[in-house]
Protein backbone atom coordinates (compact mmCIF):
# COMPACT_ATOMS: atom_id res chain seq x y z
CA UNK A 1 0.00 0.00 0.00
CA UNK A 2 1.44 3.85 -1.02
CA UNK A 3 -0.19 6.70 0.62
CA UNK A 4 -0.13 10.23 0.11
CA UNK A 5 0.89 11.84 3.28
CA UNK A 6 -0.10 15.50 2.15
CA UNK A 7 0.19 18.81 4.61
CA UNK A 8 -0.80 21.97 3.63
CA UNK A 9 0.12 25.91 4.32
CA UNK A 10 2.50 26.48 7.57
CA UNK A 11 2.78 23.07 8.88
CA UNK A 12 6.52 23.40 7.20
CA UNK A 13 7.04 26.19 10.21
CA UNK A 14 6.00 22.96 12.87
CA UNK A 15 8.20 23.94 15.89
CA UNK A 16 8.54 27.55 15.48
CA UNK A 17 4.59 28.37 14.53
CA UNK A 18 2.64 28.22 17.96
CA UNK A 19 3.75 25.76 20.17
CA UNK A 20 1.67 26.05 23.12
CA UNK A 21 -0.94 24.53 20.12
CA UNK A 22 0.77 22.37 17.66
CA UNK A 23 3.62 21.24 19.75
CA UNK A 24 7.67 21.67 19.53
CA UNK A 25 8.09 18.80 17.13
CA UNK A 26 9.52 20.11 13.76
CA UNK A 27 8.27 19.35 10.46
CA UNK A 28 11.33 17.46 9.48
CA UNK A 29 10.67 15.14 12.54
CA UNK A 30 7.40 14.84 11.69
CA UNK A 31 8.73 13.35 8.30
CA UNK A 32 10.69 10.97 10.18
CA UNK A 33 8.04 10.32 12.36
CA UNK A 34 5.76 8.88 9.01
CA UNK A 35 9.02 7.29 8.11
CA UNK A 36 9.62 4.95 10.96
CA UNK A 37 5.95 4.10 11.31
CA UNK A 38 5.14 3.74 7.78
CA UNK A 39 8.44 0.80 8.19
CA UNK A 40 6.62 -0.41 11.11
CA UNK A 41 3.35 -0.74 9.02
CA UNK A 42 4.87 -1.99 5.70
CA UNK A 43 3.57 0.63 3.91
CA UNK A 44 5.08 3.11 1.25
CA UNK A 45 3.88 6.95 2.70
CA UNK A 46 5.07 9.57 0.36
CA UNK A 47 5.33 13.12 2.10
CA UNK A 48 4.43 16.41 0.40
CA UNK A 49 3.98 19.64 2.03
CA UNK A 50 2.58 23.19 -0.01
CA UNK A 51 1.58 26.80 1.07
CA UNK A 52 0.00 26.77 -2.42
CA UNK A 53 -3.40 25.60 -2.95
CA UNK A 54 -3.13 24.86 -6.02
CA UNK A 55 -0.43 22.55 -5.26
CA UNK A 56 -2.07 21.14 -2.76
CA UNK A 57 -4.77 20.21 -5.47
CA UNK A 58 -1.94 18.85 -7.96
CA UNK A 59 -0.59 16.58 -5.31
CA UNK A 60 -3.81 14.92 -4.49
CA UNK A 61 -4.36 14.63 -8.41
CA UNK A 62 -1.13 12.84 -8.71
CA UNK A 63 -1.61 10.83 -5.84
CA UNK A 64 -4.70 8.66 -8.47
CA UNK A 65 -2.59 9.14 -11.59
CA UNK A 66 0.09 7.48 -9.86
CA UNK A 67 -1.86 4.80 -8.39
CA UNK A 68 -1.98 5.83 -4.54
CA UNK A 69 -4.39 3.49 -2.21
CA UNK A 70 -4.81 6.78 0.01
CA UNK A 71 -4.35 10.31 1.13
CA UNK A 72 -3.71 11.61 4.40
CA UNK A 73 -4.48 15.16 4.24
CA UNK A 74 -4.09 17.47 6.96
CA UNK A 75 -5.27 20.97 4.96
CA UNK A 76 -4.35 23.50 7.33
CA UNK A 77 -5.53 26.59 7.29
CA UNK A 78 -7.16 25.26 3.78
CA UNK A 79 -9.35 23.18 5.64
CA UNK A 80 -11.78 26.23 7.23
CA UNK A 81 -11.84 27.83 3.20
CA UNK A 82 -10.89 25.67 0.23
CA UNK A 83 -13.34 23.88 -1.69
CA UNK A 84 -10.76 23.48 -4.39
CA UNK A 85 -9.35 20.70 -2.10
CA UNK A 86 -12.66 19.19 -1.12
CA UNK A 87 -13.27 19.27 -4.62
CA UNK A 88 -10.02 17.45 -5.34
CA UNK A 89 -10.65 14.61 -2.85
CA UNK A 90 -13.59 13.91 -4.26
CA UNK A 91 -12.72 13.70 -7.52
CA UNK A 92 -9.96 11.63 -7.27
CA UNK A 93 -12.56 9.07 -4.46
CA UNK A 94 -9.35 7.89 -2.91
CA UNK A 95 -10.27 7.13 0.76
CA UNK A 96 -8.58 10.16 2.65
CA UNK A 97 -8.31 11.01 6.43
CA UNK A 98 -8.31 14.48 7.16
CA UNK A 99 -5.78 15.14 10.19
CA UNK A 100 -5.35 17.76 12.61
CA UNK A 101 -2.45 18.08 14.91
CA UNK A 102 -4.68 20.63 17.61
CA UNK A 103 -7.72 19.80 18.97
CA UNK A 104 -9.82 22.35 15.87
CA UNK A 105 -13.57 21.53 17.52
CA UNK A 106 -11.96 23.82 20.62
CA UNK A 107 -10.13 26.58 19.04
CA UNK A 108 -11.64 29.54 17.44
CA UNK A 109 -14.69 29.35 15.40
CA UNK A 110 -13.81 29.85 12.29
CA UNK A 111 -11.99 26.77 12.60
CA UNK A 112 -14.56 24.41 13.56
CA UNK A 113 -15.73 24.06 10.06
CA UNK A 114 -13.97 21.49 7.37
CA UNK A 115 -14.46 22.11 4.21
CA UNK A 116 -12.97 19.02 3.04
CA UNK A 117 -14.56 16.77 5.81
CA UNK A 118 -17.54 15.81 3.44
CA UNK A 119 -15.04 13.70 1.51
CA UNK A 120 -13.06 12.04 3.78
CA UNK A 121 -13.60 8.60 5.40
CA UNK A 122 -12.32 9.77 9.10
CA UNK A 123 -11.30 12.64 10.73
CA UNK A 124 -8.35 12.75 13.60
CA UNK A 125 -7.91 15.63 15.75
CA UNK A 126 -6.11 16.66 18.28
CA UNK A 127 -3.64 13.59 18.87
CA UNK A 128 -0.28 15.63 17.70
CA UNK A 129 2.06 13.97 15.07
CA UNK A 130 0.46 10.78 16.32
CA UNK A 131 -2.85 11.52 14.42
CA UNK A 132 -0.72 10.69 11.33
CA UNK A 133 0.30 7.42 12.35
CA UNK A 134 -3.60 7.07 13.60
CA UNK A 135 -4.42 8.08 10.01
CA UNK A 136 -2.25 5.29 8.39
CA UNK A 137 -3.64 2.34 10.17
CA UNK A 138 -6.92 3.43 9.68
CA UNK A 139 -6.24 3.50 6.22
CA UNK A 140 -4.92 0.11 6.20
CA UNK A 141 -7.52 -1.35 7.94
CA UNK A 142 -9.82 0.13 6.17
CA UNK A 143 -8.26 -1.25 2.57
CA UNK A 144 -7.41 -4.35 3.96
CA UNK A 145 -11.58 -5.00 4.52
CA UNK A 146 -12.63 -3.17 1.33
Amino acid sequence: MKFLLLNGPNLNMLGIREPAVYGTGTYKELLEYAADFAAELGVEVECCQSNHEGDLVDAIQRAYFEGMDGIILNPGGYTHTSVALLDAVKAVALPTVEVHISKMETREEFRQHSYVRAACVKTITGQGFAGYRQAAEFLVEYLRNK
